[in-house]
């Protein structure tokens, strides 16, 4: 699970999130209309739905943006059509990397993802040649001054979480089967407890430990796979150490 616990902490130390809020609003608003698109607007009759959700309350987006994302899914409300792929290959010192994207322009992502790949080092691969590396999981996050740790254990456990990760200095990461992630943020959110995000994730099952020279470089590279306007994440197996981890925050 580190590459996942390692680029998440890199990018909450570095500011992204709150550098980012609109385009994480965008993001948050897109996988709602999917999800409402696919299995209707209900949020507790569908899973991914609620979990779209949770997410987008996570992030502070006002329930009125929530509701007009699941009208435009459910067609009450105009809307652009976006359609799901995935795109997958290697950064620097084979490094795994799986990219989810919602586009209403497959050729054109497609073309874009493949220039990005190409410009900062890596290389764009065929569908199956990393998925096999992660593992498709619920992962929520929450800052360490929000709780204390034995009684977030203590709700998100009853609820059905599989694992609480508190080696990051500044927030927990719980870990839940993709089936049981609605329940447990719902747990969460009754508790009283803030999150930073609840999201579907794939957390990789083996990685690779970087140097500070090709880590920097991998950075940039999922820096730049992230910023496009049609991701919606980014997931690699990569490891670095602590003396590292901090060269990397302050840049």
């Amino acid at each position: 699970m580190s590459g996942h616990s390692k680029w998440s902490t890199i990018k909450r130390k570095k500011g992204k999130l709150d550098a980012q809020r609109g385009k994480i609003f965008t993001r948050c608003i897109k996988e709602i209309i999917i999800a409402a698109r696919e299995g209707g607007g209900d949020v507790t009759a569908n899973a991914r739905l609620r979990t779209a959700v949770a997410n987008a309350k996570a992030a502070n987006m006002p329930a009125a943006n929530i509701e007009r994302a699941i009208k435009k899914g459910t067609g009450e409300l105009p809307g652009a059509t976006y359609e799901a792929h995935s795109y997958e290959g290697y950064g620097h010192a084979g490094v795994a990397i799986f990219i989810e994207v919602l586009t209403d322009n497959k050729n054109r992502t497609t073309a874009e993802v493949r220039h990005l790949f190409s410009k900062y080092g890596g290389n764009l691969g065929q569908d199956g040649c990393v998925s096999y590396l992660f593992d498709h999981k619920g992962v929520i996050t929450i800052a360490k001054d929000a709780i204390d740790e034995d009684r977030l254990l203590e709700v998100v456990l009853e609820a059905g979480a599989e694992d609480v990760n508190s080696d990051a200095d500044d927030a927990f990461e719980i870990y839940t089967a993709l089936s049981d992630l609605p329940a447990v943020s719902q747990a969460i959110e009754e508790a009283g407890i803030p999150m930073l995000s609840c999201e579907a994730s794939r957390l990789p099952q083996t990685t690779v430990m970087l140097g500070e020279e090709e880590a920097t470089k991998l950075m940039r590279l999922l820096e730049m796979l992230e910023d496009h306007d049609d991701v919606q994440k980014v997931y690699a197996n990569f490891d670095i150490s602590k003396e590292t981890m901090e060269k990397l925050r302050q840049e």
